[in-house]
């Protein structure tokens, strides 16, 4: 007997999270590693030089990281969108985890205002902790409403708008790139373009969804 659709995205949902939950805490713990060896007073910026052989590591450490989040979603599902839905759920919930993580064994951060080094590909990615945490729940939601919502049309002008707002978050994390370089530690963080970024896409995307829901015939 054929699965119901419904209960078959709840059990594609379920090994996602699972997934999710134990990378981002392998995540957590080899960075917890990596502040016990570089960070043994405790971890602030401006960031401690790093030697160049284990910034290499790191470097391909997060590429790969990437890689195997796109693996798990290229196995789990079929179709590109539900592929990227998968993607974006993963890297969500191994988002949220891994700042769990470190808040249990190093309880840090100790503010959602706290800076971090998001990713160091192709620079270092700077914000306060409260801008991750919010894309990856944003990343999260969105990624559920696409696997429930079979069908959901997207148009050209949909990946867009949702990629200049990927755009300008991104553009958020790189403006402090000089002052870090500058052996600095960033102090002001532009909130108001990452709220247009963040916003504008969560806006659009549930508007879009919402429309393409009142459209859609209703469920024999």
């Amino acid at each position: 007997m054929e699965r119901d659709p419904k209960a078959r995205i709840s059990h594609v949902l379920f090994w996602c999270t699972l997934f999710g939950v134990a990378f981002g805490y392998i995540e957590g713990a080899v960075v917890v590693y990596l502040r016990g060896l570089l960070y043994p007073e405790g971890f602030g910026l401006p960031l401690e030089d790093i030697p160049a052989r284990l910034l290499r590591v790191e470097l391909v450490r997060e590429a790969a990281t990437l890689l195997l989040l796109w693996a798990f979603a290229r196995l789990a599902v079929t179709g590109g969108l539900r592929r990227f839905a998968v993607f974006a759920f993963c890297f969500g919930v191994w988002d949220l985890v891994y700042y769990l993580t470190l808040k249990l064994w190093l309880d840090w951060p100790t503010s959602i205002l706290d800076w971090d080094v998001l990713f160091l590909i192709p620079v270092p990615w700077l914000a306060p902790v409260l801008a991750p945490v919010l894309v990856s729940l944003a990343l999260v939601a969105a990624a559920v409403v696409l696997l429930r919502v079979p069908g959901l049309p997207v148009r050209p002008v949909d990946w867009i708008v949702e990629v200049t707002a990927g755009i300008l978050i991104l553009a958020s994390f790189f403006t402090s790139v000089p002052t870090l370089a500058a052996g600095e530690a960033p102090r002001d963080y532009p909130w108001a373009l990452f709220l247009v970024g963040w916003v504008g896409g969560i806006a659009w995307f549930a508007v879009r969804a919402f429309r393409s829901r009142a459209v859609r015939p209703p469920d024999p």
